[in-house]
């Protein structure tokens, strides 16, 4: 049981992350069809934290928030570069580079919590399908 409360705790701050990381660029969007990309991508998202968050209520457990230096350089790597170039190339770029992040983090706790229940591994690997859809989206604004 306590692989399960882990890889959900990770899915959790993962789709932090993301919903973050889509919260903080958006606003620099000029083309609507990638805004709305972005827009889906944050509400799956979002529906899949509820799901995440749901099970963890019923384990008696609190959410994970992301690591505060992850965020915070997430962050800073964010406004750097848009600062520098405010485009939807840069915004692409940035949202490229953190479904790599995401993906890579959620296989490696998939792995390591490997006794965890099966609807806590189908639940993570939703989110690494979403992520890498994502990813695979954002290729054509690179």
């Amino acid at each position: 049981m306590q692989d399960t409360i882990e890889l959900l705790k990770e899915c959790n701050s993962g789709v932090k992350m993301g919903v973050s990381a889509i919260d903080e660029v958006i606003d620099h969007v000029e083309d609507s069809r990638l805004e709305s990309i972005l827009k889906k991508s944050s509400e799956e998202h979002s529906k899949i934290g509820s799901e995440v968050h749901m099970l963890l209520n019923e384990y008696g457990e609190s959410e994970k928030e992301p690591n505060p230096m992850a965020k915070g350089m997430s962050w800073l790597k964010t406004n750097v570069m848009l600062a520098a170039k405010e485009s939807d190339n840069t915004v692409a770029d940035l949202i490229t580079d953190g479904c790599n992040m995401g993906v890579k983090s959620l296989i490696r706790y998939k792995n390591k919590y490997k006794a965890a229940d099966t609807q806590s591994k189908e639940l993570a690997q939703e989110l690494i399908d979403l992520e890498e859809k994502l990813r695979k989206d954002m290729a054509k604004y690179l």
